[in-house]
């Protein structure tokens, strides 16, 4: 029998019947366009070892395993491997399970997050917290249902704001102003244009690229001036500043004056999720009309209790904040005396500057192949291009000898590939 052949499309937008498109080429033209740019991100097998933090297991690609120093990671304080965080959820797990069973809406709620969100509303000083699957979840979720629900309101949004704070102005389908990083005047002449329409300012309370800190009193001082709500992200500060781990917006005892902090659970505290905590009609309304929080399973049962542990532990030890912060300090003193091009920062972040992305990247597999020692490159689109780095977070348990080896490592490394100096990369604002 004669097999009957289609006629040949003229390109593939226009195929008929029985011509397949070649999607995958928009895909890997996507990747090639990635690997130009010398942006295309590789990331390495790493097991963290239990109790033994910051040490890691790195795996390579041929099999052969080796153990690392972590230098980088967001579990700040090390929580996600303390012995009444990992007991919370080893003890909730053998009781409750490993899921939560659905949404919220569906299966209920389940006491450990409800514990926990109580917990999270007391260390703000709110009536209400709300908890979501991320720290991502949680802002794009709470700024867009917290926008909509407020006729013709106007986001003022801070232009170093994180992506996830990005897409929650950008989802609330709401009008928008940016204005210049921390700059206040520039804040102030965009409330004075918008009038008596409502308003939302959006910011960060530590930025996590460059390490600095919001001005939060004057934020609020001018929120109160020209009748503005006020929603502050403290995911780089909970757990690591105040008196009881609440941010830098209690450690200058200016947390009542925010309308609603949102935070997470997967830095400082060491496990995963994110929160809002504000007024019980606030985290209401949230609950009732954000798709982030309605459609998605809820935290388990598990990851509720130790996160809850963790908060309750740092609510009352004052040890690891204080570790934490001096070991920082140590760090970046001894890259300093160096001659290493750190970007002088008030905080626990350390960013040394390289400048240029591949460099950056060769940087960091120099220091992975020959010291052990695990820093990300920090790259475009989540820094500025010639801005790029090496982020290092310092922990309670970085001593002083692996400071000494991690700043001898640098070292090397600068000379190695030949790398700017102190005194030699400069870092623009974004635009």
């Amino acid at each position: 029998m004669p097999v009957t052949r289609l006629p040949a499309a003229p390109n593939s937008a226009s195929a008929g019947p029985g011509i397949r498109t070649d999607y995958e080429v928009h895909f890997r033209g996507a990747l090639d366009k990635l690997h130009g740019e010398r942006r295309y991100r590789v990331f390495a097998d790493i097991e963290r070892i239990a109790g033994r933090f910051p040490a890691a297991t790195w795996r390579r690609a041929d099999g052969s395993t080796r153990e690392i120093t972590v230098w980088c990671s967001n579990d700040y304080l090390g929580m996600g491997q303390h012995p009444e965080v990992v007991g919370a959820m080893t003890d909730t797990a053998k009781r409750c399970g490993v899921g939560a069973g659905g949404t919220r809406n569906i299966a209920g709620n389940n006491s450990p997050l409800v514990d926990l969100e109580r917990e999270l509303a007391d260390l703000h000083g709110k009536e209400a917290g709300l908890v979501f699957t991320s720290g991502y979840v949680s802002n794009q979720a709470g700024i867009s249902t917290i926008a909509k629900l407020i006729p013709n309101c106007l986001i003022l949004s801070d232009a170093y704001n994180h992506n996830s704070m990005i897409e929650g102005v950008r989802h609330s389908g709401c009008e928008k102003r940016i204005f210049r990083h921390n700059d206040l005047a520039h804040l102030e002449e965009l409330l004075i244009e918008a009038g008596d329409r409502p308003k939302l300012i959006v910011f960060e309370s530590v930025y996590s690229m460059d390490g600095d800190v919001a001005p939060i009193g004057k934020i609020c001082d001018l929120a109160d001036r020209y009748g503005a709500m006020t929603y502050l992200d403290e995911v780089h500060a909970v757990g690591l500043y105040g008196e009881r781990g609440a941010g830098i917006a209690e450690r200058d005892g200016v947390m009542h004056r925010v309308d609603v902090i949102e935070g997470t659970l997967a830095k400082g505290f060491g496990c995963v999720g994110g929160y809002i905590t504000a007024s019980s009609a606030i985290c209401d309304a949230v609950r009732s009309f954000a798709p982030g929080f309605i459609f998605t399973t809820a935290l388990p049962p598990a990851v509720a209790a130790a996160a809850r542990a963790s908060v309750r532990y740092l609510k009352h030890s004052k040890s690891e904040r204080e570790a934490h912060q001096r070991q920082a300090a140590r760090t970046k003193a001894a890259l300093d005396a160096a001659g290493l091009p750190v970007l002088a920062t008030t905080t626990h972040i350390v960013p040394v500057m390289v400048g240029d992305a591949e460099l950056c990247k060769a940087a960091a597999d120099h220091l992975l192949e020959c010291h052990g020692i695990y820093i990300q490159p920090i790259n475009y689109p989540t820094v500025p291009r010639g801005t790029e780095r090496l982020r290092i977070t310092p922990s309670p348990f970085h001593d002083e000898a692996q400071i000494q080896k991690l700043t001898a490592a640098l070292a090397e490394t600068w000379d190695s590939l030949d790398l700017p100096r102190a005194g030699t990369v400069f870092v623009e604002a974004a635009e």
